[in-house]
C-alpha cells in the first residue's frame, strides 16, 4: 500500500484529466490519497473530492501566503470544515518567508494565522499539516511554546492534546530536523529528494517510523518524469529513493511510510 499525503489534485491543472491521474495512482499501488487544503474554496474543494472517492481524504486549512486575506468569519468557516469526517487534518498551514510571495507577507500576522489553526487543531483533535519555508527557527520556537503550555488565546494547544501532525515537503537542516522530531512531529519527503542530495543525511538520520512520503503534485515531479506536470503515481519513485537512502528494502518502506500515515491521520 501506498499513501500519497499530500497532493492538490483540486488544482486548474487537473481540470482536463483528474478521473484519469486518479486511476493511474490506482494503477501505481496508491490506495490512498490526502488532498490538502490551501484556503476556504480549496479546503471545500478537497472535501467534495475525498465525497466523490472514498480513498481519497481532505485536509482543510489556510496557507501562510493567504495570511492577508483572512478574519473572524474564515476562520468561523474553517472550523466548520475541520468537522466533516473525511477532513482528517488542519493544514497546510504554517510560516512562508522566502519568494516573492513570502517577502510581502507581515510575519506576525502569519504566526497569528498559524497558531489560531494549531489551536484548531487540538479543539477538534486532528493533526497539523504544517507548511515551512526559510522560517524554521520561528517555526520551532512557536511550536516549542505551544508544547509548553503557550497559544494566542489562552487555550490548550494541540502539541498538549493531540498529534502533532507532518512537516510537509521537508527543507531543513538536520539540526531542525531532531528538534521537530523530539516535539513529536513527523518529516515528509517530495520527489526533490530524487534530484538533489541534500536531504540523505537527514533522511539516514530520522527513524523510519517518523518519515511519511508524498508527492505535492502538480508540483516539483521527481526523476524520471522532472518537467513534466506530477501526480499521485509518481509517489512509487519517492518510497525507490528513501529505499535506496537508507539501504532498505521498497516493501520496507512502503509498509512503514503508509503505517505511519493510517496511524497519524486515522486513515480508514
Amino acid at each position: 500500500m501506498l499513501i500519497d499525503t499530500h497532493c492538490h489534485l483540486d488544482f486548474k491543472g487537473f481540470d482536463e484529466d483528474r478521473d484519469e491521474v486518479i486511476k493511474r495512482a490506482r494503477d501505481a499501488g496508491v490506495e490512498k490519497i490526502i488532498n490538502v487544503g490551501c484556503d476556504l474554496e480549496q479546503s471545500k474543494n478537497s472535501i467534495a473530492l475525498a465525497e466523490k472517492y472514498d480513498f481519497i481524504f481532505a485536509s482543510v486549512g489556510l496557507h501562510p501566503q493567504e495570511a492577508n486575506n483572512v478574519d473572524d468569519k474564515t476562520f468561523s468557516e474553517l472550523g466548520k470544515l475541520s468537522e466533516h469526517p473525511k477532513a482528517v487534518a488542519i493544514g497546510e498551514c504554517g510560516l512562508e518567508y522566502s519568494g516573492p510571495a513570502g517577502r510581502d507577507l507581515n510575519k506576525e500576522k502569519q504566526k497569528e494565522v498559524f497558531l489560531r489553526q494549531l489551536e484548531l487543531s487540538g479543539k477538534i483533535q486532528k493533526p497539523l499539516i504544517i507548511h515551512c519555508r526559510s522560517a524554521y527557527d520561528d517555526l520551532i520556537e512557536i511550536l516549542n511554546s505551544s508544547a509548553k503550555g503557550g497559544s494566542a488565546s489562552g487555550g490548550k494547544s494541540s502539541i498538549l492534546n493531540s498529534p502533532p501532525g507532518v512537516i510537509h515537503f521537508f527543507s531543513g537542516n538536520l539540526e531542525q530536523a531532531k528538534q521537530l522530531l523530539d516535539l513529536g512531529f513527523f518529516i515528509s519527503f517530495t520527489g526533490l529528494i530524487t534530484f538533489v542530495k541534500d536531504y540523505d543525511k537527514i533522511i539516514q538520520f530520522i527513524p523510519l517510523d517518523k518519515i511519511l512520503i508524498e508527492t505535492d503534485a502538480p508540483f516539483v515531479a521527481p526523476v524520471p518524469y522532472r518537467g513534466k506536470r506530477n501526480e499521485p503515481a509518481y509517489i512509487v519513485e519517492t518510497a525507490k529513493k528513501i529505499a535506496e537512502i537508507k539501504n532498505m528494502s521498497f516493501n520496507e518502506v512502503v509498509e512503514q511510510t503508509s503505517k505511519n500515515a493510517l496511524n497519524l491521520f486515522s486513515l480508514k
